[in-house]
């Protein structure tokens, strides 16, 4: 009866009761683990694609000609380092599992510490860096895989995947577990600007 009386004391005297004050931390809590989770996923899917795309190596051996009864034989190994798309994609790739690695690093350390010099634009800024700097490197190397698979017949260039099918799957298997990184590192990068002009729209209705 009392805490009836109180609210109805608050609403005859103009002020309203905050009902949705205790909802706030736990909404923002939600968010916090759900862009954790996210990071979680994009690490390892960027980590993911750089081993396999830096590991993937196939060595294999071709009869060119035959000199009377002996084929002549030669072996050839196709490697990533042989294309700098594969390598612009390491290292994109590379550099967002390190970048994705650093924020959770320092999201369970801004629990402990306080971080006067970071701006909260910081993190967004950095987000889409990195999801440029990721789609680009999985754009040049989808490129390069449809042209060892296809060839293109207009420039001459002969298809190497009926040679070396098994370079192809891997480089192809890292290309796909890139663009679900690429995805999950989009969605993290929206959460984070749509937080951030929340905040500002709450700081600015304060001031």
């Amino acid at each position: 009866m009392a805490t009836t009386a109180a609210v109805e004391m608050a609403s005859e005297g103009g002020e309203k009761p905050e009902v949705g004050r205790d909802q706030a931390p736990v909404a923002s809590l939600k968010v916090d683990l759900i862009m954790v989770l996210l990071r979680v996923l994009a690490f390892l899917s960027t980590l993911t694609a750089t081993l396999i795309m830096a590991l993937n190596k196939q060595r294999k051996t071709f009869s060119v000609a035959t000199i009377g009864t002996v084929p002549l034989q030669v072996t050839l190994t196709a490697k990533f380092q042989h294309t700098p798309a594969f390598v612009f994609f390491v290292i994109a790739n590379g550099n967002a599992t390190l970048h994705n690695l650093l924020m959770l690093v320092l999201g369970f350390a801004r629990s402990k510490f306080s971080f006067k010099g970071l701006t909260p634009l910081a993190i967004p800024l950095l987000d889409l860096m990195n999801v440029a700097i990721v789609s680009g490197g999985a754009s040049a190397a989808v490129f390069m895989g449809q042209l060892g698979r296809d060839g293109n017949s207009h420039a001459r260039w002969n298809k190497i995947c009926d040679r070396f099918g098994s370079f192809c799957n891997r480089g192809g298997a890292a290309m796909i577990v890139s663009l679900v990184g690429l995805l999950l590192m989009i969605i993290i990068c929206s959460i984070s600007i749509i937080r951030l002009r929340k905040s500002l729209h709450q700081q600015q209705a304060c001031s």
